[in-house]
């Protein structure tokens, strides 16, 4: 977490948290949803604005975290932003590694991360991989399939198993679509 952010929460800790205003899709992008797109639909069915401001993207990756119920947040100064979740907290981009050598890949978050060790992957009804890393659930980004079936056939993850999606967040502790407390 960022210097500036940490001295906004001591500064202001009692700001309100905000739901419902970003959200990361399955690509890995995130999105502003104003009040008029939030009306209009929930997420991804009605996604909002693509973010493209380099700086911004950032600012938000460097400031990403889960609370302690599985929630995801982007901690924007002293307010708490949850975030609406197509598909998983991480959306991992797969590289293959050395030449020659088949058990290496290179597996990285959205935000830039490298991913330490992946324990098991996963299959959805939708064909989408998802692998369980030591930084938590993440999905394999459509564009990288192909290194992804590659580290499948050589066996660097095990054999991935069938799970519904909708059984995902549960089993891995994640929250897609925080609301504030009832």
């Amino acid at each position: 977490m960022d210097d500036i952010v940490k001295a906004a929460l001591k500064k202001w800790p009692n700001v309100p948290h905000c739901y419902g205003w970003l959200a990361l899709d399955a690509r890995g992008d995130w999105y502003m949803r104003d009040d008029r797109t939030q009306a209009a639909g929930p997420f991804p069915q009605v996604k909002g604005s693509r973010i493209q401001h380099d700086k911004l993207k950032e600012f938000i990756n460097r400031n990403y975290e889960s609370d302690e119920a599985g929630a995801w947040f982007f901690q924007n100064g002293p307010q708490r932003v949850y975030v609406e979740l197509e598909a998983a907290p991480w959306v991992l981009g797969v590289e293959r590694g050395v030449a020659g050598d088949a058990s290496c890949f290179r597996v990285e978050t959205h935000t830039g991360v490298l991913v330490n060790e992946v324990r098991g992957a996963w299959l959805d009804e939708h064909g989408r991989l998802f692998l369980d890393t030591n930084l938590g659930l993440g999905v394999v980004r459509s564009m990288d399939m192909d290194a992804a079936a590659d580290a499948v056939s050589a066996g660097v993850w095990g054999e991935p198993q069938e799970l519904a999606f909708a059984d995902l967040p549960g089993r891995f502790g994640c929250g897609l679509s925080p609301r504030p407390p009832t």
